[in-house]
């Protein structure tokens, strides 16, 4: 092994060791406790299979690394961030799609993702690719709660439901496709500002709809540094494929905006710990400086020529990098498994102190 390889692995190591030692001093976990993903790929373990959607991960060369070198549907060569929390929490290895037909019984009482690959804050960022928007996805929370009482019984129902952990990943798709790049109609409506409120104010009423379902601990995830995707890096970054100052901007407003309003919605709902997570800053460290973290490659993804390949262009017909662990991104917008391992920790660093 060569030494910069085992310092990433022993800094691995160390951040889960850290983080597991954070949930045992916090006895975080009981036998109700479940975790419960709502947002976009990030969280999306497979839902997008089960929709008439080209937005699918559900063939190779995705999931090259995955168990059984089996494309699920996750967005990336292994396992994503959500099913990375669910077992840093101790909860299970892999966080099931609630859409997947081979889901059990069984998993309903530990968690399942609604997620789905695309979506965003904004429902028309769902309509135009036929996604579940996060009001589809609050729909089918409440089928689940339906369902996990036929399984459970009413009274454990309800204190899986209040007992459970939320993770919350939106407002990605919203910038990046609806507003800047795939279609001018936000932009003929709105000027940046307007539709970052618009967003935010959106953000506010799934969080306090989620809670007047049930949900209690909800930790809510900014956006990424959205302008330093390789896909961005290219399609708006120029000949140097820089990252673009106006979107860059505009997921750092997004961000301010959405950790003020969190603030404020988890003050009036004193019942609930209601947490923004800021990976954003994190993420941008990493592709700052790769060598920190052992990246040897942050601008350009594994797939394909890695400027612009995702989803149906990354497809079996497309090479990949021989070593994805030295690549922070899969594709030219998520992250590879290697750089979920380092995100994931940070997420549970700071949303473990809030949940007791």
């Amino acid at each position: 092994m060569h030494f910069f390889s085992f310092l990433r692995a022993l800094s691995s190591m160390l951040s889960l060791l850290l983080v597991l030692v954070q949930i045992l001093k916090a006895q975080t976990l009981n036998p109700n406790q479940a975790l419960l993903a709502f947002g976009d790929s990030i969280l999306d373990t497979g839902n997008n299979n089960m929709l008439p959607t080209v937005l699918k991960a559900n063939f190779p060369p995705y999931g090259r690394d995955f168990i059984g070198q089996k494309a699920t549907g996750r967005f990336g060569n292994g396992k994503i961030i959500s099913d990375l929390i669910a077992s840093g929490l101790g909860i299970k290895e892999l966080l099931p799609a609630y859409l997947d037909p081979e889901l059990n019984s069984q998993d309903l009482l530990t968690g399942v993702s609604f997620a789905s690959g695309g979506t965003g804050y904004d429902n028309l960022t769902a309509q135009m690719d036929h996604l579940l928007s996060m009001w589809d996805q609050l729909e089918l929370f409440k089928e689940y709660i339906e369902k996990l009482k036929e399984v459970a019984g009413d009274e454990k129902a309800r204190s899986i439901v209040s007992d459970s952990l939320y993770i919350v990943s939106a407002g990605n798709n919203d910038l990046l496709r609806t507003y800047f790049d795939s279609t001018p109609i936000r932009r003929i409506e709105y000027d940046i500002p307007s539709y970052i409120h618009l967003l935010v104010q959106s953000a506010s009423s799934f969080i306090q709809e989620l809670h007047q379902l049930g949900a209690q601990r909800i930790a809510v995830l900014g956006v990424f540094p959205l302008a330093c995707l390789p896909a961005q890096r290219t399609l708006r970054g120029g000949l140097k494929r820089d990252c673009d100052k106006e979107l860059f901007a505009a997921s750092v407003n997004f961000n301010i905006q959405l950790s003020s309003k969190l603030k404020s919605v988890s003050a009036q709902l004193q019942d609930s710990k209601i947490v923004y997570i800021d990976v954003h800053s994190n993420v941008l460290d990493i592709i700052t400086h790769p060598q920190n973290y052992g990246f040897q490659e942050v601008k350009v993804a594994c797939c394909g020529t890695g400027l612009v390949e995702v989803a149906i262009l990354c497809n079996e017909l497309s090479p990949t990098c021989s070593n994805p662990s030295n690549y922070f991104f899969w594709d030219a917008i998520h992250p590879t498994e290697r750089a979920c391992e380092i995100i994931a920790p940070w997420i549970l660093q700071s949303w473990i102190p809030f949940l007791n």
